[in-house]
Formats: structure tokens, C-alpha cells, sequence
């Protein structure tokens, strides 16, 4: 079939036989999603008008029309994520177009056995989230009263003379914020390395402001973990023992999920 191909992912060909596709409005809030067999592989994908959806149309919605790009994008994930609960999926990253079905089908062949991989590896696993935020406050009092280098540097300014410890502790202070950073990263590796041994694997993500985040406290990691569906249970109770453990010092954590597997399936346009 000729014309504009939008890719939401791709899924064990056995699967699409022995669940029925659920009727979901395409991209463009028309057409359907139907299904495209590829050998080993199924295709999940909904028809475009190539001119509406041109690579110049698509490209000054995205940098111009907020309003459409939040609404395709929520569009885009939820319908992943409605797919991801019924099968084994590659997910494909937002606007992933092909110009006609032979260019689709040519890319899914020449990785077949790749992706052949991928869904052995995410067949019985789940991918969750992880973010841990901190109270900088709370915890500097702690890095402040139980950090050697500080007691060290108090030591030293208090045997200089008083117009010399004004500017020392200008330079304590600046110790202080750096000392805090140093401990949020330990704490927060410390974590990230005990959790992936309920992981088959454990990824860092780059860490949100709170422009994003619309939170006071900072973000200080940002993980994802690919968990075995009979360890989830524990991974995130071990996740609830440090929100109790750590919640007096400023600590928050923040689990979510089972997510369309982003993260540990790739596919090379």
C-alpha cells in the first residue's frame, strides 16, 4: 500500500494472531490503527495524508502549534501504552513516519533478528520508573553536623583572626553546597546500585528541573529498570523502606509505572 505510513511499534507476529487488535483512532483522529506482517514481525500503524503530514507541515507544528504537539503526543503515548498492556512491543519514538509500506517493510527485515532479541529480552519484563527528590534544607543540616571536611574547615577558621574568618566562611559556605552535592549523588548511586539487583538491567536518565518537575524540591536521580514481572512487587517495596527510612532527612522517591519498554528496545530507522 502506497502512502504515508505513522509507526507506533512492533510485536511479535504470533502475538497478533492470537490477540485481536482493539479498534484505535490513528494519529490523524480518522483512520484506524491496523496491523502490517513482516516475516517474524507485526507493524502497528495508521495511514496519513502525505501533503497534511509533510516533513515541512509536521515540523512547523512542532516548533509553532504547542496546543498540537501536546495533544499528538499524549495521543501517540497513551495509544503505546494501551498496546504495551496487550502485547510484547517495540515502541517507536512520536512521528516516526515511513513514505510508503515497501520502505517499512525493507527496515523491518534488514533488523529482524535484532528485534528478534529485543523481544526476548522485554517477554516477561516490565520498565518502571524511578525519580528521587531531596530537600536541600533538611538534608544540609545533616551534611553540616556529620561531615568531617566541614568539622575540619570550622577547626581551621576558628584559629584565624576575626577579619580573616569572615571571608573563610563565605568560602565554607560554598564547601557546604558541595559537600551537599557530593552526598546527594552517594546516596543516590547507593540506591540506584542496590535496586538493579531486583533489575535485569538499570538505566541514569537526565535529572528534571523543577521548571518541569513543578516541585520545590530538587531532583537528584532519574532511573529506569527493566524488572522481571515477579520481582516488581519487591523492587517496589524496597522502594517504600526508603521512603520511610530516609523521609526525616528530606528524601522523597517517586516509582511509576509498568511503561512501554523506551528504554531497552531500539529500533534504527
Amino acid at each position: 500500500m502506497d502512502g504515508l505510513i505513522y509507526l507506533y511499534g512492533l510485536i511479535p507476529a504470533h502475538e497478533s494472531r492470537e490477540r485481536t487488535l482493539p479498534s484505535l483512532k490513528g494519529f490523524d483522529g480518522r483512520g484506524e490503527i491496523y496491523t502490517i506482517p513482516i516475516g517474524s514481525i507485526t507493524a502497528l500503524v495508521c495511514n496519513l495524508d502525505p501533503h497534511e503530514y509533510s516533513e515541512d507541515s509536521i515540523k512547523d507544528k512542532t516548533n509553532n502549534d504547542m496546543e498540537w504537539l501536546q495533544e499528538k503526543a499524549f495521543h501517540h503515548h497513551e495509544t503505546v501504552l494501551k498496546l504495551s498492556k496487550m502485547y510484547t512491543i517495540i515502541p517507536l519514538k512520536f512521528c516516526t513516519l515511513y513514505m510508503n509500506q515497501t520502505s517499512l517493510e525493507k527496515t523491518v527485515r534488514d533488523h529482524e533478528a535484532k528485534m528478534m532479541d529485543t523481544f526476548e529480552l522485554l517477554t516477561g519484563n516490565e520498565e518502571w520508573n524511578l525519580k528521587i527528590y531531596c530537600d536541600d534544607e533538611l538534608l544540609k543540616t545533616k551534611v553540616s553536623q556529620n561531615n568531617p571536611v566541614l568539622e575540619a574547615k570550622r577547626a581551621e577558621i576558628s584559629e584565624l583572626p576575626k577579619g580573616k574568618q569572615f571571608f573563610e566562611k563565605k568560602k565554607l559556605d560554598k564547601l557546604l553546597e558541595s559537600e551537599l552535592e557530593e552526598e546527594k549523588n552517594k546516596v543516590s548511586e547507593k540506591i540506584h546500585e542496590h535496586l538493579k539487583e531486583f533489575a535485569l538491567k538499570g538505566n541514569v536518565k537526565k535529572t528534571w528541573g523543577s521548571n518541569v518537575t513543578g516541585r520545590k524540591d530538587d531532583m537528584t536521580w532519574n532511573g529506569v529498570y527493566l524488572i522481571g514481572d515477579s520481582k516488581v512487587e519487591e523492587f517496589l517495596g524496597q522502594i517504600q523502606q526508603y521512603e520511610k527510612d530516609m523521609k526525616e532527612t528530606g528524601w522523597r522517591f517517586e516509582a511509576s509505572g509498568p511503561w512501554p519498554a523506551y528504554h531497552f528496545s531500539s529500533f534504527s530507522k
